[in-house]
């Protein structure tokens, strides 16, 4: 793989793929390869076991605690697979934090429930898909969108997806309790998730300057 793949699947710049991978070889981790001209990673090499210190199991308990009162059933589902796996590889005198966590989530105060399949929504972002949607805005006037989905966002009380929208021709928030119908679609959109993230990104970064 280039280093600009590398950079566009883990979200980040090319400068810092060049970087860890020049440490990477410095450990000795058996990769192949040089700027320009791609890296590969030689078989037979395994990762380390999963070491995890108290903290970073309490984060993570944490975590999965509010995904499974908060999120979607699918989503809830993969949090309790996660504790579980967690839980067979962490030392034996750390399980106990597993069963018996000392911090606690707490569910939302009020669900509005979602009117789109969370999961095939999630699909569809990490697909990069395009979804149509017959939506309502806050007046309850109906329109019609297609949305290049790129993240969602999780508030107290409501969902919205992050998008970029080809009626307004820009990035848009649709709020999932709002959506009539979704249909999704067997279109890819033509620019990568990680570019469009990271527009939006500073979108938002130039709206919040003036407020500073």
């Amino acid at each position: 793989m280039t280093a600009h793949e590398i950079a566009e699947e883990m979200e980040t710049s090319v400068r810092t793929i060049y970087r860890d991978i020049a440490q990477l070889m410095a450990d000795r981790v058996p990769i192949r390869g040089e700027a320009g001209m791609g890296y590969v990673l030689e078989g037979g090499f395994d990762m380390p076991p999963l070491m995890l210190t108290a903290d970073e199991i309490e984060a993570a308990m944490l975590g999965a605690q509010w995904v499974m009162l908060n999120a979607d059933p699918s989503l809830g589902d993969a949090a309790r697979d996660l504790v579980s796996k967690i839980g067979q590889v962490v030392p034996e005198h750390l399980r106990p934090m597993l069963g018996e966590p000392t911090l606690t989530a707490a569910p939302r105060k009020l669900k509005v429930p979602d009117a789109i399949d969370m999961a095939r929504l999630r699909t569809a972002i990490r697909a990069e898909g395009k979804i149509a949607l017959d939506y309502r805005d806050e007046t309850g006037a109906p329109t019609r969108r297609v949305i290049w989905p790129i993240a969602v966002a999780y508030f107290e009380a409501v969902r919205v997806i992050v998008a970029w929208c080809e009626l307004r021709r820009g990035f848009r928030h649709f709020r999932t309790d709002r959506i009539v119908m979704a249909e999704f679609l067997d279109l890819r959109y033509p620019q990568s998730r990680a570019r469009l993230r990271a527009a939006w990104q500073k979108e938002r970064s130039a709206e919040r300057r003036p407020e500073a």
